[in-house]
């Protein structure tokens, strides 16, 4: 079978490193890929919003499989434009990307089909938006409704940090057209947990979940980035959380898209807290998360390439996936600055040693070559440094000897991922 693979970020490695192991597999191109995935398929030179340029290198080349890395092409119809040129692909319609493109939304998705979430608010108006929140007071949370990168969510503990959120989204607009409008919601207590489900539509098989680490510092710090480090399976999701879960949020929501006329299809990433009175919807995305989805490949142990098949088809009938036991771990390396500002073109060192520690897997994230050969730092998150072994400590203890083996002075990461679980 051939396939092409959108993006070139860590979950596409992680998606690529899995994809080749299927004996289903004959040919892998990624677009635009990054040089860890060049180890191991052919990387074109096509941006992954790029729509007519993936159809048409997809329709010239044979594929049989087009798999959505990133939100960004889902919502902008790249699944639409696949299903007119008669090529199954891994994600949804643009109209059931809305489950991500706007955060007002899936509000509405999820109150309609009477899922457990927050109790929230939109607001086009950002005076109107401030009278809220100094209503309903603070600890609350603001959140910009279109798509901000993992970025647009602010936790205001204070007034003054809401108000504050409010300003830099609807006024200053720090996330461009994201955040036209906004969604104020309470502020749920408890931990988080990220669950997947695979979708055809109608039904849905359960995959696992992973705990990210959101914040920039160690203690849960600092700003919101797109995830500093995860791992899987969080000792606080248990057995019983994931039933509960797809009986009450995703068999009902997958009802709900289907009623609308935009049945999902693809992965449907459920970001949940995990609160006293039982797990509630913070939000959706449809797309594995990263760095959620480095840890999860690390841990499946089916042949991931036909259940994407399956689900791109509508058919998930008779698929089951099968987990390893041994927990997984992946630290986040990320550019100085980051999720500001950062500097690019740096060489990054020590990666075939980093790899070479038992357990290890090095998934790139926002690398690029070098004029000299070298790989350099081209991104925000630059590296997910994964590791696997019979216990969560002894694969934390392996993960962040790799990451004390790489040569890169302009890296940095959290020191504290899986504290919670350890």
């Amino acid at each position: 079978m051939k396939v092409l693979l959108v993006g070139g970020g860590g979950r596409e490695h992680a998606l690529a490193w899995k994809i080749v192991q299927s004996p289903l597999l004959t040919q892998l191109w990624c677009a635009p890929g990054n040089p860890g995935i060049a180890e191991f398929a052919g990387c074109v030179a096509i941006g992954a919003e790029d729509i007519p340029g993936l159809v048409g290198f997809a329709r010239e080349n044979g594929v049989e499989l087009v798999v959505a890395g990133p939100e960004a092409p889902l919502t902008l119809g790249l699944a639409d434009a696949c299903a007119e040129a008669g090529i199954p692909c891994f994600g949804p319609s643009a109209a059931a990307a809305m489950l991500e493109g706007s955060k007002a939304f899936t509000k509405e998705v999820l109150d309609a089909a009477g899922a457990p979430t927050a109790a929230w608010r939109r607001f086009d108006d950002p005076v109107a938006a401030r009278d809220y929140v100094r209503v309903r007071g603070a600890p609350i949370v603001v959140k910009a409704d279109g798509l901000a990168a993992g970025k647009g969510v602010v936790v205001a503990a204070t007034l003054e940090e809401a108000e504050a959120a409010i300003a830099d989204i609807m006024e200053s607009r720090v996330h461009g057209a994201a955040g036209a409008s906004v969604v104020i919601e309470e502020c749920m207590m408890g931990e988080e947990a990220s669950f997947f489900a695979l979708c055809d539509g109608v039904r849905a098989v359960p995959m696992a979940a992973a705990q990210d680490h959101k914040r920039v510092g160690d203690g849960d710090t600092g700003p919101n980035t797109g995830g500093m480090g995860a791992y899987s399976p969080p000792p606080a999701f248990t057995d019983a959380m994931r039933d509960e879960v797809m009986t009450r949020v995703v068999e009902p929501v997958l009802a709900e898209m289907a009623r609308r006329g935009s049945p999902f299809r693809g992965v449907l990433f459920v970001g949940l807290m995990l609160t006293a009175t039982g797990p509630r919807v913070i939000e959706f995305n449809v797309r594995f998360g990263d760095p959620e989805c480095q840890a999860l490949m690390m841990r499946l142990k089916s042949d991931l390439l036909p259940a994407l098949l399956a689900s791109a088809r509508g058919d998930l009938s008779g698929v089951e996936l099968e987990w390893s036991a041994d927990p997984s771990l992946v630290v986040v390396v990320a550019a100085r600055g980051y999720p500001g500002a950062v500097t690019k073109g740096e060489p990054i060192g020590g990666l075939e040693k980093a790899a070479a520690i038992p357990g290890v897997r090095v998934f790139h994230a926002g690398t690029a070559q070098g004029a000299d050969g070298a790989v350099v730092a081209s991104g925000g998150r630059v590296l997910g440094i994964g590791a696997t072994a019979p216990d969560l400590r002894t694969a934390r203890e392996a993960a962040y000897a790799a990451v004390d083996a790489l040569d890169w002075p302009g890296g940095f990461c959290r020191r504290d991922i899986a504290h919670r679980a350890l």
